[in-house]
């Protein structure tokens, strides 16, 4: 997941259209220039505030420091909202963007596995407390 983050979220800070060509960003022709706005917006936020949470609350849990739930809930939380947005904001701009169907389809089974992801990790890391910090 770390590795999906950077290269799909900080590459696209650094070369856009290195990042569109990886299949990883959406180009203007699909999402035009306000869809590219606030991907480069996501981009920027799970940059220097999303990974290092994730990043974070993996090395407490490593260490079962209890900082590292809460970093780690953090994460899961915002894995749970930021592809509600997304998957709204398709749907409400499905007359808007120029996606190829497909894209639709995948968008909706990797965006909704993301948001379980994050439902379960939070879930877990409630529940799971004492054991993971012992």
């Amino acid at each position: 997941m770390i590795i999906f983050l950077i290269v799909g979220q900080t590459l696209s800070l650094i070369n856009y259209d290195l990042a569109i060509t990886l299949g990883l960003q959406e180009s203007e022709e699909e999402v035009g220039s306000i869809g590219i706005a606030f991907a480069k917006g996501f981009a920027f936020g799970d940059t220097i505030f999303y990974i290092p949470l994730l990043i974070l609350g993996i090395i407490g849990l490593l260490k079962r420091k209890k900082w590292g739930i809460y970093f780690k809930f953090a994460s899961m939380a915002i894995s749970v909202y930021w592809p509600i947005v997304h998957l709204y904001a398709i749907y409400i701009g499905r007359n808007v963007f120029a996606l190829r169907p497909d894209k639709y389809i995948s968008f909706l089974i990797t965006l909704t596995l993301i948001i379980i992801y994050g439902l379960w990790g939070m879930w877990y890391l409630f529940n799971n407390q004492k054991e993971l910090i012992k």
